[in-house]
């Protein structure tokens, strides 16, 4: 097996894991481009150690300082500027693999483009799927893209569905399943009140007990909204109905998820909680490899908890349920207006608990307005924009 591969959203959290993955493949996987948005810093090293052809930064500004910062002996790398050669880049024929791993929707035209271009895609970008699945779907069943999630709840289902064949019927697998449980660890804030929530921080908003994650998805986390992002995906990603698809809090976050089938039997995905090992099973995929992760302690454990999640305290769940039942368009606006309200909160703009309220004024104010045809990038990316201008102006009310 070799591989060349180009990361998008390198120097976050995910591209970083997946470098150092990489590194344990001693020489199976080539890294031929990365991408950062502003840790220019960062993007010089990894460029350099791994001797990548390209990178890909966001302006001209970054551009120079990237000139600047490079001071190796070896041939500078190619550098492109902007989203544009983000989706060149998707389409080149230098590499095979993309590990989609830009954070928000700016990942979601290269995301699209791989699809099309019929790359292997390691997918961890989230708003693909919540923004633009079916669109997104379409195009890897079309282009015939391969697609392995490497979030942690949805590689576990892969696992769970693929076991040690090659691959997935994704249009097969729902007459043969009774439910997928996606297991969420509760969040900082599970043995919260609701009243106690009024004055939670930034700062204890970001504090997440299992996971070391970045501002927004850490907010996203404590809200319970990721999860709901997650049903959202799976519906897309496996092509199950809303309703074989439920939630189980897992306090000790060692199943990331399980597939329940017609015949009662389970089975459950266990590791330690770490990215490196999605991460691994994608890049090697179908043949497993070792990492330096480590292995569950079956003695340590000592219990096992489970619960059912609360809607009323966490009602950005609710909305996210019901924006998958309501359609594509409220997905949109759901992911859209969460953004925005996240923002103003890390922002100490609104409270903690004003994040659903601006998600579902949000969606109530798109009920009110003639449904959108969403057949093409540009359709969503416009929804997408009338509504953050919406929930801006909600947020400072």
């Amino acid at each position: 097996m070799f591989r060349r591969v180009f990361i998008f959203g390198s120097t976050g959290s995910i591209g970083k894991k997946a470098l150092e993955i990489i590194d344990t493949f001693h020489g199976d996987i080539e890294v031929f481009g990365l991408s950062a948005y502003s840790s220019i810093d960062c993007l010089v090293a990894q460029a350099i150690k791994y001797r990548v052809k390209v990178v890909v930064v966001p302006n001209l500004e970054a551009k120079e300082l990237f000139h600047k910062k490079w001071t190796n002996k070896n041939l500078i790398p190619k550098i492109l500027i902007g989203s544009e050669s983000l989706v060149d880049m998707a389409y080149d024929s230098s590499y095979d693999t993309v590990i989609a791993a830009i954070v928000g929707i700016a990942g979601m035209p290269s995301a699209l483009a791989a699809a099309k271009a019929g790359k292997r895609i390691l997918l961890a970008n989230k708003e693909v799927l919540v923004v633009a699945g079916d669109l997104f779907m379409q195009y890897v069943f079309t282009f015939k893209a391969e697609l392995i999630p490497i979030d942690s709840e949805h590689n576990a289902i892969f696992q769970c569905l693929c076991g040690n064949e090659n691959g997935i019927d994704f249009k097969k697998i729902e007459n043969s399943i009774n439910r997928i449980l996606l297991t969420a660890s509760g969040g900082p804030f599970r043995g919260y009140s609701l009243d106690s929530l009024q004055n939670v921080t930034p700062e204890k908003a970001c504090s997440h007990p299992r996971w070391n994650m970045g501002p927004k998805i850490s907010v996203d986390s404590s809200t319970m909204i990721n999860k709901g992002f997650e049903v959202i995906e799976t519906h897309w990603l496996f092509n199950i109905p809303t309703r074989k698809i439920e939630i189980l809090i897992h306090p000790q976050s060692v199943i990331h998820s399980m597939v329940e089938y017609i015949d009662g039997s389970i089975i459950a995905q266990l590791s330690k909680p770490d990215m490196g090992i999605p991460i691994s099973y994608a890049l090697g995929f179908p043949i497993r490899t070792k990492n330096k992760v480590g292995f569950v302690d079956f003695t340590e454990l000592r219990k096992l908890d489970f619960y059912q999640p609360d809607f009323i305290k966490f009602p950005c769940l609710s909305l996210a349920f019901d924006a998958l039942k309501l359609g594509q368009a409220h997905c949109i606006v759901l992911n859209a207006a969460n953004e925005v309200a996240v923002d103003a909160f890390l922002n100490e703009n609104i409270r903690y608990t004003s994040i659903s309220r601006i998600i579902d004024a949000s969606i109530n104010w798109y009920e009110q307005k003639i449904p959108y045809s969403l057949n093409n990038l540009d359709d969503i990316l416009h929804l997408d924009r009338i509504t953050r201008d919406f929930a801006r102006k909600i947020c400072h009310v």
